[in-house]
């Protein structure tokens, strides 16, 4: 979202800081990208630890908001749960070196210093006093109903759990998923009996058009019947169609029968993706709809929470790519820990973490307005 700021001081500043995220974070340093005094965004990343290289994560922190468009100055605000210690010579603010670091570095780049503040649990100060002081939470207003984005009051993981599933539709789903594969593999085998449940049937016709049936999912991301579920999962456990589902839901239908007739005349013959298919992987070319991720994201939340165990590897990691391309970095990760809790050497899962480690972002996310978490 773009805001156009209208605060007096630094106290309302910090009342939008959660609109302009879109939560309210916690144990973060979160960086607003401006332009002149309009703000584009949030990018969040977690506080360095102690074993952290300072430089690199400064450096990689800086370049990151650099790449926001027309960016020409930059604010800091930390948040955590520290305590600011009282020495002799004053308040020391948490994070101090940090953020020293970042205001350094942003400034050798050019960058105009909007603020630098810090909000602990006993108060918020600003990084730029002389003799920081502590004021009171009370005096940060809520931002304007105008301003946010839904509900702001949860942190930077709140909305990554899983939907509850019981355990019946869970049994349902993998009742359905045992006999698709069954139906399949008679199809493949030339031997149908014809005693074959008829809802698996049904799936089976679904994945005669794997582009197609991909499409009609997001008309009702969240009430997939079993058997639709059990053939969404088939499609994800195997690289190519998942990859044909993350490509296609990220654009449109038409790139998606492109991604499949290219994956498949790969997988026969060593063809080589064209670019422009590949790199929508890579988070690269034009801005994904938001809207049209959001209800993929909910389709592939959805199965994970009702497949069998060691079906969920596949719809976790399709749904942290999607969480990835839509700017939330740490809804992906917290997907990719559910896999490895499963799969630990599960390979696209594996990628994304490698990605994700590298503060590697969809280039879409660095449009100005957008907000990277």
């Amino acid at each position: 979202m773009t805001t156009v700021l209208t605060a007096s001081g630094s106290a309302e500043f910090l009342g939008l800081v959660p609109a302009l995220a879109g939560f309210t974070p916690h144990e973060s340093i979160v960086l607003l990208p401006f332009r002149g005094k309009r703000a584009h965004g949030a990018m969040r990343l977690d506080l360095p630890s102690d074993d952290v290289d300072l430089d690199r994560y400064v450096e990689t922190a800086i370049a990151l908001v650099s790449r926001v468009t027309a960016t020409d100055a930059v604010a800091v605000v930390v948040y955590t749960d520290e305590r600011a210690l009282a020495t002799r010579d004053g308040l020391v603010l948490p994070a101090a070196v940090a953020v020293d670091d970042l205001l350094d570095c942003a400034e050798d780049v050019g960058l105009r210093i909007v603020d630098a503040l810090c909000v602990t649990p006993e108060g918020w100060a600003s990084y730029l006093d002389a003799e920081p002081a502590l004021a009171p939470l009370g005096d940060i207003p809520a931002p304007p109903a105008a301003a946010r984005p839904g509900d702001i009051a949860g942190d930077q993981l709140a909305g990554a759990e899983l939907p509850r599933i019981d355990l019946a539709e869970k049994e349902r789903v993998g009742t359905a998923l045992r006999g698709l594969n069954e139906v399949l593999a008679h199809d493949a085998a030339g031997r149908l009996t014809g005693g074959e449940h008829p809802q698996a049937l049904a799936a089976a016709v679904l994945l005669d058009d794997i582009p197609a049936f991909f499409e009609m999912l997001l008309a009702e991301p969240d009430t997939l019947p079993p058997f639709a579920t059990a053939a969404l999962l088939w499609c994800l456990d195997r690289p190519i169609f998942r990859d044909v589902a993350l490509t296609q839901w990220a654009t449109d239908v038409g790139h998606g029968i492109g991604i499949l007739e290219a994956q498949l005349a790969y997988s026969h013959s060593g063809t080589a993706i064209p670019d422009d298919l590949g790199a929508v992987f890579l988070g690269q070319g034009p801005k994904p709809d938001p809207a049209r991720l959001g209800r993929a994201l909910t389709i592939a939340r959805h199965a994970a929470a009702r497949a069998p165990r060691d079906s969920r590897p596949g719809p976790l990691t399709a749904a942290a790519w999607l969480s990835w391309a839509l700017g939330r970095s740490s809804h992906a990760a917290h997907y990719l820990d559910l896999v490895r809790e499963i799969d630990p050497e599960y390979g696209l899962a594996a990628l994304l973490s490698s990605m994700i480690s590298a503060a590697m972002l969809p280039a879409w996310a660095f449009q100005r307005g957008e907000a990277v978490t």
